[in-house]
């Protein structure tokens, strides 16, 4: 079974797509997980992701591309949920032709909607430990210690993505390079739209899983 997560920054794709993993015994592949390990790493590919990523710019599809074949390969016999993947029409073409090389294809697509005033209210309440990476919200899962990491004593900073002007400009991106992917799945019968800001998401999409199997 191969699942896409659709939404814009903050829908709560991260957060979805490990419990679907979870539940349904698959792969959790996250672009934007894989690619701060790399920066963290300061890898020759995360210094390129870098300079993209500080910006509110999407990583070029010849870099994302190459993470996922690479992903997928180590865990195709599972299946998977893509987590901010694909993210244009481009991509969405290529996942198709590298799926198709081991007879596999997309099962579902869901598209979780959410309001640009919800997304600035998750994100810019964002706070990562500086040591361990860990992710702390003010509001919803805010520190015992304010501004220490609970897990490591950490410091915690706001991630410039995170920060008022650059979500608006990635909400912008999102919207302008995922359009097309909309219609192109509708057509295919694959999407699915579940709302991003009720509490019942979980239990919505697994409905919709268990009634196609």
């Amino acid at each position: 079974m191969i699942i896409i997560l659709l939404g814009p920054p903050g829908s709560g794709k991260g957060t979805h797509a490990e419990l679907l993993a979870r539940r349904w015994n698959l792969s959790h592949i996250a672009t934007g997980d894989i690619f701060r390990s790399e920066i963290a790493r300061e890898t020759p590919l995360g210094l390129r992701v870098k300079e993209f990523l500080e910006k509110g710019l999407l990583v070029p599809d010849e870099l994302v591309l190459l993470v996922i074949e690479q992903s997928l390969r180590r865990g195709k016999n599972r299946g998977c949920v893509f987590d901010g993947f694909p993210r244009t029409l481009n991509q969405a073409f290529e996942l198709d032709r590298i799926l198709a090389q081991w007879h596999l294809a997309v099962s579902f697509v869901f598209l979780l909607e959410i309001s640009e005033a919800e997304i600035l209210r998750r994100l810019t309440t964002r706070r990562v430990c500086r040591q361990c990476q860990a992710i702390y919200n003010l509001e919803s899962k805010p520190p015992k210690v304010s501004g220490k990491c609970d897990i490591c004593g950490g410091e915690l900073y706001q991630r410039e993505d995170d920060m008022e002007e650059t979500i608006k400009k990635r909400i912008r991106v999102y919207q302008e390079e995922t359009k097309e992917l909309i219609p192109f799945y509708e057509k295919k019968g694959l999407l699915y739209r579940v709302s991003g800001e009720k509490e019942e998401i979980q239990e919505a999409i697994n409905k919709i899983i268990e009634s196609q199997r």
